[in-house]
């Protein structure tokens, strides 16, 4: 096998860096016109990532092989940079209208990332917190999502959520129950984003 030399190796991080940017530059648009057409007439729960910090770790986490799974995908960018760095990338929107910009957007920057709509939520999930608060927050309740993808959440290596305060538990208990045990859950939340493995958090 021949190695990749130091000039093949600069050229492909640059195309990625331009594949993403573009993707990143779009996007924002996208999410000024929603907050528009929707988010103003109408509260939901899509709010844009910080893309550079999910990105950063992302790259830190790239491998051949891996299966990544993005809950609530809303626009795709996030699904599609994880297509872009070499996941074999899925992502599960409850609103159908969102998963349409998704598919639109990654077919216009060539990604192969893949949506579904639905709920992120297993069929075969079930709540076992005793505190009585069975708040799911912003999570959408619906059909799976898992059957239109052909996968279930065990298949997946690595769960990508950018969860609302206080629904970290839930989806904590989703991938402890319902996921691979060596699988990693990353949430994005104020401090950026945070990794678990078991339902521990790891220091990154």
């Amino acid at each position: 096998m021949t190695t990749p030399t130091t000039e093949v190796l600069e050229q492909e991080r640059a195309s990625l860096a331009f594949r993403v940017q573009a993707l990143i530059d779009e996007s924002v648009g996208i999410w000024e016109r929603f907050d528009r057409e929707v988010r103003a007439k109408r509260w939901h729960p899509f709010v844009a990532s910080d893309y550079p910090s999910v990105l950063r770790a992302l790259g830190e986490l790239r491998a051949p092989g891996l299966k990544f799974l993005e809950w609530g995908s809303a626009t795709g960018v996030i699904t599609i940079m994880a297509d872009f760095l070499g996941f074999e990338a899925y992502g599960i929107e409850i609103d159908a209208d969102l998963v349409t910009t998704a598919r639109d957007l990654a077919a216009r920057h060539g990604s192969r990332a893949r949506f579904a709509a639905g709920s992120f939520l297993p069929s075969a999930y079930r709540s076992k917190r005793t505190n009585g608060d069975a708040r799911l927050g912003t999570i959408g309740e619906g059909a799976s999502g898992y059957a239109e993808l052909g996968y279930a959440l065990d298949d997946f290596d690595i769960v990508y959520a950018y969860p609302w305060t206080g629904e970290e538990p839930v989806m904590l208990e989703v991938q402890e129950q319902c996921g691979d045990s060596d699988a990693l859950l990353l949430l994005h939340g104020n401090d950026g984003v945070t990794a678990y493995r078991g339902g521990r958090r790891l220091d990154r």
